[in-house]
C-alpha cells in the first residue's frame, strides 16, 4: 500500500474546507483505498491529509488523469504545500485499514534516520514502539512507512487527544531511551492532527 501525506498552511479556511469535500470524487478511482485528515492541534492553520492507494501504479495513473481537476477546487486557499509518498512497511497494532471513522486524532512522526542505523531503527519500531502503542488504551491502529532517502513515517490513530496525551506523559520518555532513538534519528518532526469527519473519503 502507498501512503501519501500532504501538509500545508491554509490561508482561506472556508474555501479550503469547501474544496476538501470535493475530494469525495476519489471514490471509484481504481486502486484508491481511502483518505482522511484534519487540522494540527499545535499550529491551527496547518492542515494534514492522508491518502492511501493499493500501489504506486494506481496512484501514478490517478495523478496523470484526475488529480488536477479535483485539486483545482482548493487553488489559492493554501501555501507551503508538502507532499510525501511512503510505502507501507508494517502495521502498528494489527490489520491497518485506511478508516478514519473510529478515531479522533492522528499522531504523525516523520523521521530521517542515519544510514547505518536504519535496520536498528526499524527493529526498535517493531520490538519496542509497536507493543507499547498497541497496548495503550485508546490507540486504534497505525502504520510504519518508508520512503527513499532514509525517511520514515509513523502514523498512529487514537480515540481521543486525551488518550494520546496519557500515553505520551506516561511512556514516551522511557521508550525513547530504550529504543536509543536519539542515536538512530537525525531529524524528527511530528504533529497531532484533529480529524475532520467531513474530509473522510
Amino acid at each position: 500500500m502507498l501512503v501519501k501525506w500532504i501538509r500545508c498552511t491554509v490561508v482561506d479556511r472556508r474555501g479550503f474546507e469547501r474544496g476538501q469535500r470535493k475530494w469525495a470524487g476519489l471514490l471509484g478511482e481504481p486502486g484508491f483505498r481511502g483518505q482522511g485528515g484534519g487540522w494540527s492541534r499545535i499550529r491551527p492553520d496547518v492542515a494534514h491529509v492522508f491518502g492511501f492507494w493499493e500501489s504506486r501504479a494506481f496512484y501514478d495513473s490517478f495523478m496523470a488523469r484526475s488529480h488536477d481537476r479535483l485539486a483545482s477546487g482548493q487553488s489559492g486557499t493554501y501555501k507551503d504545500s508538502q507532499a510525501k509518498l511512503f510505502d507501507h512497511r508494517f502495521d502498528v497494532k494489527t490489520g491497518f485499514e485506511p478508516r478514519f471513522t473510529d478515531a479522533d486524532v492522528v499522531r504523525v512522526a516523520h523521521c530521517r534516520v542515519r544510514e547505518h542505523r536504519i535496520e536498528h531503527f526499524a527493529l526498535m519500531q517493531e520490538k519496542v514502539w509497536n507493543p507499547a502503542m498497541a497496548g495503550s488504551p485508546g490507540m486504534v491502529r497505525g502504520l510504519f512507512g518508508e520512503a527513499p532517502e532514509n525517511e520514515f513515517l509513523v502514523m498512529s490513530m487514537w480515540q481521543s487527544a486525551a488518550e494520546h496525551g496519557k500515553y505520551r506523559t506516561e511512556r514516551v520518555e522511557r521508550l525513547l531511551l530504550r529504543a536509543q532513538t536519539e542515536a538512530d534519528v537525525s531529524a524528527l518532526a511530528g504533529d497531532v492532527v484533529e480529524l475532520e469527519p467531513s474530509w473522510t473519503v
